[in-house]
This record gives C-alpha cells, sequence and structure tokens, in this order.
C-alpha cells in the first residue's frame, strides 16, 4: 500500500520531467572524469591498456546510468535522492581521482567508490521506502542491493593486491552488466516486472541528450588545454577547428536527427529504457576515443600515423555513429544505411593513411561525417515507439 508520503518520493506520471539543478551538476562532475579518461587513453600505448580504460569507462557510465534511471522513478526533489545524486558525485569524483592506478591507495579508492556509491544507494532507498512502506519499490530497491553486493565482492577482492586484477574486475563488470539485462534476478523476490520499466516519462530521455552533449565538449576541451599549453603554431589551430567541427557533426548526427529522446507509452517501450544504457556506453566510447584522438592530432598534427593513432583517430566517430545506429535499431527506427555508408570512406584509405599526417587522416575523418550529414540519404528514419516530437531534420 502506498502514503501519501512515499507517493512523494516516488515520481508522479503527470510531474514536472525536467531535470533539477542538481541533476545538471551532477552530469557535470561525471564528464570531468570522461575527460580524464581520454587523458589516459592517449598515455597508454597497447591494447591492452585500452581495454582498461574501457573497463573504467564502463564502471563510470554504469554509475551515471543508474542514478538517472533513479532519479527517473523517484522525485529527485525529495531529500533522499538529492542523498543518492550527492553520494554519486563524490563517487564519480573518488574513480576520477583513481584512474591512473599508480599505488594501492588508488586501486581501493577506485572500488570503494564504485561500489560504495551503489550499494549506498540502494540501502537509502529500500530504509526509506520500507519505513513509508512502499513494497514494490523496496522490492526493486532490494533486488540492485542484492545484485551489487555480488558484484561488489568481486571489486574488492580484485583491489586487495599490489596491482588491479583486472580478470576480477571483467568478472564484476560483466556481472553488473547481465544481471541489468536480466532484470535482476533475486532468490525469492524474483525479476523486477516489466511493468515497473513502463512506468517513464521524458525526464529519461532528456537526461540521456544532456549527458551526452555535455560528454561531447571534452572533444575540444583536451585540444584547447594542448594549444594553450604550446606554441599557438598554424597547424595546431587548423587540428583545433578540425575537433570543433568533428564535436558539431557528431552533435547534429546524435541530438539534431534523432529529435528527443522521449519514450512513448506504448507496450514495447520497456525495452528501449532498458538497454539504451548498452547503445549509449558505444556512443561514449567513441567520444572518449575521439576526444583522445584529437589532443594527439593538436599535440603533432605533422609527421606519419601510427597505427594505434589511425585507429583512435578513425574508430571514434565510427563508434559514436555504430553506438547511434544500435540505438535506432532498438527503438525499431529504419536506419538510413546510405548514409551511414559515409563511415566507410576513411576505410577505403586506410592502407595509405599510415603514412599521412594525423591532421590530415583526422581531416578525412570529418569530411566523411560532413557526408553523412549533408549529402541526400534517399531514405528516411520512422520512430514507431520512442520519440513523441519529430523534426523535419530527416
Amino acid at each position: 500500500m502506498t502514503t501519501g508520503e512515499n507517493a512523494a518520493l516516488v515520481r508522479r506520471l503527470e510531474g514536472s520531467t525536467r531535470a533539477t539543478l542538481l541533476e545538471l551538476l551532477f552530469d557535470v562532475v561525471f564528464v570531468a572524469a570522461l575527460a580524464l579518461l581520454s587523458t589516459l587513453l592517449t598515455e597508454e600505448h597497447t591494447w591492452a591498456g585500452s581495454a582498461k580504460v574501457l573497463l573504467m569507462l564502463t564502471a563510470i557510465w554504469w554509475t551515471w546510468s543508474l542514478t538517472a534511471t533513479t532519479t527517473e522513478f523517484y522525485d529527485p526533489r525529495q531529500r533522499p535522492i538529492q542523498a543518492v545524486l550527492m553520494i554519486a558525485m563524490v563517487g564519480s569524483v573518488g574513480m576520477a581521482v583513481a584512474l591512473p592506478m599508480v599505488s594501492v591507495a588508488h586501486l581501493l579508492l577506485f572500488v570503494f567508490s564504485y561500489v560504495g556509491t551503489h550499494v549506498t544507494r540502494c540501502v537509502i532507498l529500500v530504509v526509506v521506502l520500507h519505513r513509508q512502506g512502499h513494497q514494490t519499490a523496496r522490492e526493486r530497491a532490494t533486488r540492485f542491493l542484492f545484485w551489487f553486493t555480488v558484484s561488489g565482492v568481486f571489486w574488492v577482492a580484485g583491489a586487495l593486491s599490489n596491482r588491479p586484477n583486472w580478470g576480477l574486475w571483467t568478472i564484476a563488470i560483466t556481472i553488473d552488466l547481465v544481471a541489468s539485462a536480466a532484470r535482476y534476478p533475486t532468490p525469492r523476490l524474483g525479476k523486477v516486472p516489466i511493468d515497473q520499466y513502463k512506468r517513464i516519462t521524458g525526464h529519461l530521455g532528456e537526461r540521456y541528450q544532456q549527458f551526452v552533449i555535455l560528454a561531447l565538449g571534452d572533444i575540444v576541451l583536451l585540444p584547447i588545454l594542448q594549444v594553450s599549453r604550446g606554441e599557438l603554431e598554424f597547424l595546431r589551430v587548423v587540428a583545433l577547428l578540425c575537433a570543433f567541427a568533428t564535436m558539431l557533426l557528431l552533435w547534429q548526427i546524435y541530438v539534431f536527427r534523432t529529435s528527443e529522446l522521449v519514450v512513448a507509452a506504448e507496450a514495447r517501450a520497456h525495452r528501449p529504457v532498458r538497454l539504451a544504457p548498452y547503445t549509449h556506453l558505444v556512443l561514449l566510447a567513441g567520444v572518449v576515443t575521439t576526444a583522445a584522438s584529437f589532443e594527439m592530432v593538436v599535440r603533432h598534427p605533422t609527421g606519419t600515423t601510427p597505427v594505434r593513432w589511425l585507429v583512435l583517430i578513425i574508430g571514434g566517430p565510427a563508434l559514436f555513429v555504430l553506438g547511434r545506429v544500435l540505438f535506432a535499431l532498438l527503438v525499431g527506427r529504419a536506419v538510413p544505411w546510405r548514409r551511414k555508408a559515409w563511415q566507410l570512406t576513411p576505410l577505403l584509405v586506410l592502407p595509405w593513411a599510415g603514412g599521412w599526417p594525423p591532421l590530415l587522416v583526422a581531416a578525412v575523418v570529418a569530411l566523411a561525417l560532413a557526408g553523412h550529414i549533408f549529402v541526400p540519404g534517399g531514405d528516411r528514419e520512422t520512430t514507431p515507439g520512442l520519440t513523441v516530437r519529430r523534426t523535419d531534420d530527416d
């Protein structure tokens, strides 16, 4: 039975869907962590090192995603939810500080920041909802608490040595991802009912848009820092402008051509809500990779382009577009494949691109993105179940 008090904690469907100022501040803190990940990616010289950055990106993104889902289900204007947001901010700062992983203290800080954020959020919700007598919502939070406790064992075990145990951490993050996809099946409680995923408003779609827009700013932030710290050379400034153009083109692909990610109240609407975090993880991997590539391009715009640089310069925008395609397919959209085919252009020059300057390779990628947007594709995207407001941009 739901009392009037817990009705104030659980978000009302007819209430405002606008993000609160605290939620926006929450986004800024996490975007700063993404910028540090991009810088860390430029310092890695092996594929194994890049995979480790991806694991840390997944942990940081999963913390943001689960917290955003919390403010979708519960009212972010209520004190317990504001406490959850603030704790998540502290956790993101802790994870960001620990990213270099240069000491045991860094390992423990990263793990306790990640696990502590999720477990504390669940405990707060379970306690408050128990006091309010909201059984359905309390059981939902209990399922989350159970699975984050299970994965937390592997997170903590992986940090109890002089270096991170990436195998145990991979198991831990896999548990978190798979448990969410499986709707958190818990002993005696079962899975989260599908009906709870259908209980959504336009708030969550807006939150995803806001975060991606802020994250795209990292693509120009890191090159700006590079240019400001060194000589103001012509080619470095051109590389900065190329980064700015790439950021705008990716913005067009995600925001302008997607309209607003507002979920319609239809029978299949639970599927985009459950799986959108996975597609947006691919998008953010593209943003982090693109930001890292331009930091290197601005630093060394001339000379030849090493293989790893080629992968980052070409692969970053390609990952972003792939995430956009996966999201379109997820919500039942017809994908304009003739537009997406422009992303193959950089691959056509790949056999020769290693001898080209990094700036030239980045320019080719930007031209492919421009072709994706401005050259008519002949087919249009249709949205049967996600957006309720569209523009004539397609």
